[in-house]
């Protein structure tokens, strides 16, 4: 189905564009803008991406000698390409981390009842600690179960009302109650709200003033599988440095696995099932669950600076109003537990999207004329570690945010071929979904919302840092009804990606990859942001959209 329906003027002005083989509001020009489309090829993409996903760049981990080889080949690309340094005259934007890893030899220990068990490290629970110390201590807090952990006025909910939860650890649902229950009336529905996210339950928590946190893992809710959860938390974790080294989060943070968690919750005499049924309703209340929990974490502390890397396309005529590019460039270096190859080289996720930054970066340098505004492309660092890098950028914004028009994220490109439609990750959200149906009708395809919008990527990627300061932001995803083999197909090819690829040493370039699609998908990108750079106006949220009054205040002059 195609939801970027229009009116019959909108399809009048859509058909002039595809003949004229632009996008309302680019308009015929002299800018050789057929041909510079046809300089983004399949061929640049995978050379781009077999360097940055090779064994010589290590899996690309912030703060090693992978991310120094990957920010030369960056910086060196944006130069051949005739880019200027964008932060002040430095192709970089230094952000400060740290790396805390937990020894793995701890276990969770669970009392009740005069018995105490213990959960391994890594099969049965997976923790870490925030809070920048050489060790936590967690001694026989009592052990409460909050349903989702969630405090959302706006749905008159509150999972911790009338709880006191200071130094106590509180176990959470993943997701939130409208993926549970399919109800469009309940928070946004299947969609996943903010509320839903794993980052939200922890900050809650520690708001809440508990001592530790643990989220209940189940697969479809969290959308990955236990697998990630342990290779994704385990090891290093980074995150910025903050002025209190992070002593406002809780002690603990962590996940169980779905079978210990069961198996939790019978010790306390609890079925999980019924719990999770009750925690579906705003009468909803805590139960404590008559467990203590201990666990300690040693912790191996080394601060760092990763990079940002910061390149710019002057505008010829309004120079001081930007629409960036962005993508991440890290992934999540080597796993030593792991036999046989430990290098997750994240071919796919993002060495692709960096890669399409730098073909956009080439094909708006080849066009005969300069788009009026500024373009900025920015590979982002620490993605993988929670948006780190962009965050940064938010905090620490180069280029003025009221004079940034919007941002376009790339993560993951294609690699299946071409498609009949394209995705908008948080369809509905801008003004910005517009431009790119305009840009789709120019391909003849289709512009959908997520299909899976229940899993949260819009929150799961680094739109979202500048989305939460205001700046409109546009995240696609690869359409789902391949010109050649259907829906159903590709369903079935990226589901089999994320069980076996996904943040796995597998995730490495392969020459049976199908790039063409991912051609037409950064060529409608090009499309996109050519267009917001050469018009006058500036995008808006959507009525309704929670970062549509930031923006607002923003450029009222307001705070």
């Amino acid at each position: 189905m195609n939801m970027g329906a229009t009116t019959s003027c909108g399809l009048l002005t859509l058909s002039l564009a595809a003949a004229l083989g632009c996008a309302p509001g680019e308009g015929p020009s002299g800018d050789g803008l057929e041909g510079v489309l046809a300089s983004i090829t399949a061929e640049k993409l995978s050379e781009h991406i077999q360097v940055l996903a090779s064994d010589e760049f290590e899996g690309r981990l912030p703060g090693t000698p992978g991310e120094e080889k990957t920010i030369a080949y960056l910086v060196e690309e944006f130069e051949r390409i005739g880019l200027q340094p964008g932060n002040r005259g430095s192709w970089v934007q230094e952000v400060p981390l740290v790396s805390i890893t937990a020894d793995p030899n701890t276990r969770l220990t669970v009392t009740g009842d005069g018995e105490t068990k213990g959960y391994a490290y890594g099969d049965e629970v997976v923790a870490w600690t925030k809070r920048v110390v050489d060790s936590v201590n967690l001694e026989d807090s009592e052990l409460v179960f909050v349903g989702y952990g969630t405090v959302a006025p706006e749905y008159d909910w509150n999972d911790y009302e009338g709880l006191d939860v200071r130094g106590k650890t509180v176990v959470v649902l993943v997701n939130d109650p409208g993926f549970a229950t399919q109800k469009p009336e309940l928070f946004n529905g299947r969609s996943m709200t903010y509320y839903g996210r794993w980052t939200y339950k922890y900050e809650e928590a520690a708001r809440q003033g508990a001592a530790a946190a643990f989220i209940v893992h189940q697969t479809e809710p969290a959308a990955y599988g236990w697998d990630v959860v342990e290779g994704s938390w385990t090891g290093p974790q980074f995150d910025m440095v903050r002025e209190d080294n992070n002593m406002s989060r809780v002690q603990i943070e962590g996940w169980l696995s779905e079978e210990t968690a069961r198996d939790l919750f019978e010790r306390a005499g609890q079925d999980l099932e019924a719990l999770k049924a009750q925690a579906l309703t705003r009468d909803f209340e805590p139960v404590d669950l008559g467990l203590t929990v201990s666990m300690s974490l040693t912790n191996t502390i080394a601060r760092s600076e990763s990079n940002n890397v910061v390149a710019l396309l002057p505008g010829s005529d309004r120079p001081d109003e930007y629409v960036i590019y962005m993508s991440h460039w890290d992934h999540l270096g080597r796993d030593t537990l792991l036999e046989g190859d430990q290098i997750r080289n994240g071919a796919l996720d993002n060495a692709s999207g960096t890669a399409a930054l730098l073909e956009l970066a080439e094909a708006f340098t080849a066009l005969n004329k300069r788009p009026a505004r500024s373009i900025v492309f920015i590979p982002v660092t620490a993605e993988e570690q929670g948006l780190l890098g962009s965050a940064y950028y938010a905090a620490n914004p180069v280029f003025p945010p009221d004079k940034t028009v919007a941002a376009i994220n790339m993560d993951g490109l294609n690699i299946i071929g071409p498609m009949k439609d394209i995705v908008i990750v948080g369809y509905g959200n801008s003004e910005l979904d517009d431009y790119l149906i305009a840009a789709a009708e120019t391909q003849g395809r289709a512009v959908v919302p997520d299909p899976d919008a229940e899993k949260g990527y819009f929150y799961r990627s680094d739109q979202f840092s500048l989305a939460k300061v205001g700046i409109p932001a546009l995240y696609t995803d690869t359409g789902d009804d391949h010109v050649e083999h259907g829906v159903e197909w590709t369903r079935q090819r990226k589901d089999e990606w994320i069980a076996k690829h996904y943040h796995k040493p597998s995730d490495e370039y392969s020459p049976e990859w199908d790039l063409r699609g991912a051609v037409e998908d950064v060529q409608l990108l090009f499309r996109v942001g050519y267009r917001l750079a050469n018009q006058t106006s500036f995008p808006n949220w959507r009525e309704g959209n929670e970062f549509k009054a930031r923006r607002d205040a923003m450029m009222s002059g307001t705070h």
